[in-house]
């Protein structure tokens, strides 16, 4: 005999089931993905996939603050220089073991963020940009003038990861310490942007005014979005400086390197997270594949970025929400179809 309990287990049943089948790609995901430096060829395929997780984790973290918020920030790529240099001065000059400068550098960022989305609260648009611009390009060049993080010569013997007393040195060893934390990145993405944060940051983009009279607190949530986003560069950053060879230098963080990142989210689509996810992959690869152009690669990349204005607006994200939007109008149509017949 069912009591009044047991009706209410089997209806929490099936919504447990659904909760649960949403970490089912997830697991899928990682499965797949824990195989993968096994099937590179050769160790510098295994350093290219760390500097495509490394590149996705920037991604996504300016995805949030231009293509959630709306902010347009040109000096993503200075927060990754603060992020690196930071962890490698905690490691090298003050011996912090790897596991707690990741951390640190990280909120050192974050603190950062925080004053680059300060100029947010009056400026907009290409004003904006310009500030965030100047300020990527003092951070190079404060770092190039600066002997105690090696100045223009560079930052090196920065030491890997050690686990159990044995460093994670080797490309593929590093990957099991990237590969986690970039899939913990992307999932939070996609928490932030289905959370009242992330209905706040939407709401931001679409109209900042219309945001405000409804009552939402322009200032905190700009700032929050900034903030977020250092995290993410800041993470990314300190990531770059423990990979082998373990060596950092200012020329990494030029205006080139922001238009690279830029591209990312351009072509994998704004406020697209797996659209990001998908333009870093390309991108990094295109990147490595023109490495012997390199006097052309701005030109290479402005010309992927016109055109992917003009054909894919929305990028090849928005390209895949349009397959899957026509896939179910269709089939309503002939659901709709079929039972008028």
């Amino acid at each position: 005999m069912n009591g009044p309990g047991t009706n209410g287990a089997a209806e929490r049943a099936p919504e447990g089931w659904r909760d649960l089948s949403r970490f089912i790609p997830w697991l899928l995901g990682f499965c797949v993905l824990l195989v993968l430096p096994w099937l590179a060829v050769n160790p510098y395929q295994n350093y290219l996939l760390n500097v495509i997780l490394i590149n996705v984790i920037l991604a996504v973290g300016l995805n949030i603050v231009k293509g959630f918020a709306g902010q347009v920030t040109v000096g993503h790529i200075a927060l990754a220089a603060i992020g690196a240099y930071t962890s490698a001065i905690l490691s090298v000059k003050f011996g912090l073991p790897f596991w707690l400068a990741l951390p640190a550098a990280t909120l050192v960022t974050g603190l950062a963020g925080a004053l680059v989305g300060i100029p947010a609260f009056r400026l907009e648009g290409a004003y904006l940009a310009l500030a965030t611009l100047g300020l990527a390009e003092s951070v190079r060049i404060f770092i190039s003038a600066t002997d105690y993080v090696g100045a223009s010569i560079g930052f090196s013997d920065i030491p890997p990861p050690m686990l159990a007393g044995k460093p994670l040195g080797s490309h593929i060893a590093y990957y099991y310490v990237v590969m986690p934390v970039a899939l913990v990145g992307i999932y939070l993405s996609f928490c932030i942007l289905r959370s009242d944060i992330g209905r706040a940051f939407k709401a931001l983009r679409e109209d900042s005014l219309a945001a405000a009279a409804a009552g939402i607190n322009v200032r905190k949530y700009k700032l929050l979005a900034f903030v977020i986003s250092a995290f993410y560069a800041g993470c990314a950053g300190s990531l770059t400086a423990h990979m082998s060879p373990g060596f950092l230098n200012p020329n990494s963080y030029t205006i080139t390197e922001m238009v690279t990142l830029l591209l990312m989210v351009v072509l994998g689509g704004i406020g697209h997270i797996w659209g990001g996810v998908i333009g870093a992959v390309l991108v990094t690869i295109i990147n490595d594949l023109t490495v012997d152009f390199y006097q052309y690669r701005l030109a290479i990349f402005g010309m992927i970025i016109v055109l992917t204005v003009l054909y894919m607006p929305r990028g090849i994200g928005g390209v895949i929400d349009r397959h899957f939007a026509t896939k179910r109008f269709i089939a309503l149509r002939k659901a709709k179809a079929s039972v008028n017949a």
